[in-house]
């Protein structure tokens, strides 16, 4: 990133390629798997970018991608809250939330009820506010520390912990009948 801010395109280039999918995948997670996760994917980097001559190397270069990707979540989701014109999900089959469906199941009974609870906990995770949605979203699929959590969030570790408390309990009730 050093080398970003210096203006080195081929850095830059390096950069998006190795941090590309983390950004996607995780947009897509915040937005329930939504087919416009490329696009404000897209819209990070080219943040990154003009940003770059600001950037200082305070927490890690990760940390500070993943602000960039809350805010700009954050705004689409007020913007779809104003216009309810797109859903979160997508029935897209070629949408990135149904493009890695297990298919190693063992039985066509066994692929219908795991594809049922993927799509339960994908709208349960959608449907959490967002503080609570990117928490669980940066914690279990990019596996990142409270520290790091916090620091996307702007806030402390024990408020992260918190967050993702009542997340949990949250997901909890709303998936009961699925963990009975």
């Amino acid at each position: 990133m050093l080398r970003v801010k210096e203006g080195d395109m081929e850095a830059f280039e390096a950069l998006v390629e190795r941090h590309q999918n983390l950004v996607v995948g995780t947009v897509g997670k915040m937005l329930g798997g939504d087919s416009e996760a490329e696009d404000i994917a897209q819209q990070v980097f080219i943040r990154v970018w003009k940003s770059a001559g600001r950037y200082e190397p305070t927490a890690k270069f990760t940390t500070w991608l993943m602000t960039i990707a809350r805010n700009l979540v954050f705004n689409e989701s007020r913007r779809r809250s104003r216009s309810r014109l797109q859903p979160l999900e997508s029935d897209d089959p070629d949408s990135p939330a149904t493009q890695h469906a297990d298919t190693g199941a063992s039985s066509p009974q066994e692929a219908l009820l795991n594809g049922e609870l993927r799509s339960a906990v994908d709208d349960a995770i959608s449907s959490l506010p967002e503080p609570q949605r990117v928490a669980i979203v940066l914690r279990r699929y990019e596996d990142m520390p409270y520290e790091e959590i916090a620091k996307v969030l702007r806030t402390s570790v024990p408020a992260v912990k918190s967050i993702l408390f009542r997340a949990r309990n949250e997901l909890r009730d709303r998936l009961k009948k699925y963990l009975d």
